[in-house]
């Protein structure tokens, strides 16, 4: 049995389950990132797993959190939606803790050998999963191996800025994470908002959602999906970034598969449409007509997988 613990910069969650014949999870807790240090965190998952220890035999805790970090030391290096998180030696914490075998993982390559072995990515040689949630980033499969570069760095993609300017993410605007996240398809809001009041306008959908503090990547999605215009050019702009990086991606590494999670899950019907026609035109022709880009067959439950599949060593 294994603990898997998933720290994201707007939810954590503990998992108890089992990848030894398929996916089984038999208990999960899961709260709100925001409000709570690092220490209030650790104390919430400590609990959760001494409660497990009771009645089950741990072999192992595996934790996937957004880079930067040091897989091989077991420290959590300030993440940019985890600033509080500076050099938490969080392996350490664990093993000290409860004497089980502990390993640390990057959040989008935990979740690219989750898709690989248990999901989308399932036979592929080449496969690439990306995160699209309040982050951008990337796990790269190369010719079956989890390729995290020289010091689990490789497959930051939402670092590379796409345009001088533009909404913030990984803290550059303009970047592919700035424009292709949660938070970046609010932030893109935002700033377009900043635009049509200098004119004097207002979208009706600032009013339907309660003014600026209603607008999420959700709230954006569901009015455009009632035929909003504001709404719509919002995705429409997004997806037309998401092709620029999906090629990029292509054009570099050839995959069979670009598996995507989060808000692409959710809202790749307004998406991808405009991803595509950008695709066809910028990437290598050959490149891709062997790739097929599809939402993550996990789902929701990708960060219990992922971090069951730290727990298991299977990176």
């Amino acid at each position: 049995m294994y603990i898997g613990l998933d720290i994201g910069g707007t939810k954590c969650a503990a998992v108890l389950g089992n990848l030894d014949n398929g996916v089984e999870i038999l208990d999960k807790i899961s709260f709100p990132t925001a409000d709570k240090t690092p220490e209030q965190i650790l104390n919430i998952f400590s609990a959760f797993i001494e409660e497990k220890q009771k009645k089950y035999k741990i072999d192992g805790i595996g934790i996937a959190c957004g880079g930067p970090l040091d897989s091989k030391k077991g420290i959590i290096k300030k993440p940019p939606s985890l600033p509080l998180w500076d050099n938490i030696e969080i392996v350490k914490y664990f093993e000290d803790k409860f004497q089980i075998p502990t390993h640390l993982k990057n959040d989008a390559d935990a979740c690219a050998v989750a898709e690989w072995q248990y999901g989308a990515g399932k036979g592929t040689q080449n496969m690439i999963f990306i995160t699209f949630g309040t982050g951008f980033g990337s796990g790269l499969i190369l010719s079956g191996k989890l390729y995290s570069g020289t010091n689990d760095n490789a497959g930051e993609i939402g670092h590379v800025r796409l345009r001088k300017s533009g909404p913030v993410g990984y803290n550059k605007a303009g970047s592919c994470e700035g424009f292709c996240s949660g938070s970046g398809i609010r932030r893109l809001a935002l700033l377009e908002l900043e635009k049509l009041e200098k004119k004097g306008l207002l979208p009706d959908f600032v009013q339907k959602v309660g003014g600026k503090d209603g607008i999420t990547a959700k709230t954006i999605a569901e009015h455009a999906r009632l035929g909003d215009k504001f709404c719509q050019r919002i995705y429409k702009i997004s997806g037309k970034m998401l092709g620029e990086t999906l090629s990029i991606l292509i054009d570099l590494f050839n995959p069979e598969k670009i598996v995507i999670g989060g808000v692409f899950m959710r809202s790749g019907d307004l998406l991808y449409p405009h991803a595509e026609k950008v695709i066809k035109k910028e990437s290598l022709i050959y490149s891709q007509q062997v790739v097929e880009v599809v939402p993550a067959k996990l789902s929701e439950n990708i960060g219990d997988v992922s971090a069951l599949a730290v727990a298991k060593g299977e990176l």
